[in-house]
C-alpha cells in the first residue's frame, strides 16, 4: 500500500484544519474563562465601593474615586483588548493554515519534531 502525495497532503491539510479549529477552541475558551474571573474581579469591586459609599472621612473618598476611574478604565480597556485578541489569534491561525498549505512536507516535519519533542520531555518526566 503505497501513500501517494496528494493523500499525504490531504492528511497534512485535514491536521492543518483540525489545528485551526482546536487553536480557535482553545483562544475562546480561554477569552471566556479570563473574561468571566474579570467579571467577577469588577463585581467583587463595585459591592467593595458600595459598601464604603457611606464613608465620609476624605481619604475614603479620594481613594474611593480614584477606584471608580480605574474601574471604569479597566472596563473600557478590556473590551477594546477582547478584540484585539481575537483579531491576534485569528492572524496567527490563518498564518499557520497559509504556511501548511504552502508547505505541507515542511508542516509534517515541523510536527514530527514537535511531537518527538514532547514525547521526549514526557518520557523524561515519568
Amino acid at each position: 500500500m503505497e501513500q501517494t502525495y496528494e493523500g499525504s497532503t490531504q492528511k497534512v491539510q485535514q491536521a492543518s484544519d483540525r489545528l485551526q479549529s482546536d487553536f480557535k477552541n482553545g483562544v475562546e475558551h480561554m477569552r471566556g474563562t479570563a473574561a468571566s474571573e474579570l467579571q467577577n474581579l469588577i463585581a467583587d469591586v463595585e459591592d467593595l465601593l458600595g459598601r464604603i459609599s457611606n464613608l465620609k472621612d476624605a481619604d475614603v473618598s479620594r481613594v474611593r474615586n480614584r477606584v471608580e476611574q480605574a474601574l471604569a478604565s479597566a472596563k473600557e480597556s478590556i473590551s477594546s483588548g477582547t478584540d484585539s485578541v481575537r483579531a491576534q489569534a485569528r492572524r496567527v491561525a490563518s498564518s499557520a493554515d497559509g504556511y501548511v498549505r504552502e508547505s505541507p512536507w515542511q508542516a509534517l516535519g515541523i510536527a514530527a519534531l514537535a511531537g518527538l519533542a514532547v514525547g521526549f520531555l514526557v518520557a523524561r518526566r515519568s
